[in-house]
């Protein structure tokens, strides 16, 4: 079973909403003492979609942003310092560029995911952060643990093709639960929060999380699917 099945198989959206509102919790534990995941994770939820969506006549992101995103990703997951050497090397311009393009794109979420997969070091998952933290409506950041949590993503691919798969099922609960809810609009962007918030809390703090029922899974169950290893996400 995914890491996460027992919040996925759950169509409740107050408990998906009760554990959205762990999220700040759950991030402080994998933070740990020094919190800077703290601080960039307010960052990337506030701060970055404000001076993006701000007094720029052209939305983009620029490279120092990206850098920043993109510690962001890797304190929330896996390390992988060769990424920011990559993204370091993309020129400010070209970031600009392939930004304010992927921009134009959306609500076409893969061909601003393609657009933005030509800078260095920008594979789908990064791209997907930039692009949910300009349309948290459309686009969904491809986690390793909101993929794991899909039952029906049996293993992570960092492909075009597999993003494609994953936002599909994220979309479709993000309406799910929009049809059931009474306390508010949920967007492809909180769906992920949310099961990175259970996947996490399982592992690091288990006792926070709420009982889900019969189809919650259990700590042990929390092993990450095969990855398939390539150079960019």
């Amino acid at each position: 079973m995914a890491a996460s099945s027992g919040l996925w198989s759950c169509e409740d959206p107050s408990r998906w909403a009760t554990v959205l509102a762990l999220h700040g919790e759950v991030l402080r534990a994998r933070a740990g003492s020094q919190g800077r995941l703290e601080t960039l994770d307010l960052w990337y939820r506030e701060e970055l979609p404000a001076a993006i969506g701000g007094g720029r006549a052209e939305k983009h992101v620029t490279r120092d942003e990206l850098e920043r995103l993109l510690a962001w990703k890797l304190a929330r997951g896996r390390f992988r310092p060769r990424l920011q050497q990559l993204v370091a090397s993309n020129p400010p311009e070209l970031v600009v560029q392939c930004s304010a393009a992927a921009f134009h794109l959306l609500p076409d979420v893969l061909a601003a995911v393609t657009e933005l997969c030509a800078l260095r070091g920008v594979g789908p998952a990064t791209a997907s952060a930039v692009l949910a933290a300009r349309a948290p409506e459309a686009a969904a950041f491809r986690s390793d643990e909101a993929v794991a949590a899909v039952p029906s993503l049996s293993a992570l691919q960092y492909t075009l093709q597999h993003y494609q798969l994953y936002l599909g099922q994220v979309q479709e609960r993000a309406v799910a639960l929009n049809r059931a809810s009474v306390s508010g609009p949920w967007t492809p962007h909180l769906v992920e929060t949310a099961l990175w918030t259970w996947a996490v809390g399982q592992k690091l703090c288990p006792g926070v999380l709420p009982d889900l029922g019969p189809g919650t899974a259990n700590v042990g169950d929390t092993r990450p699917a095969k990855r398939r290893r390539t150079q960019t996400n």
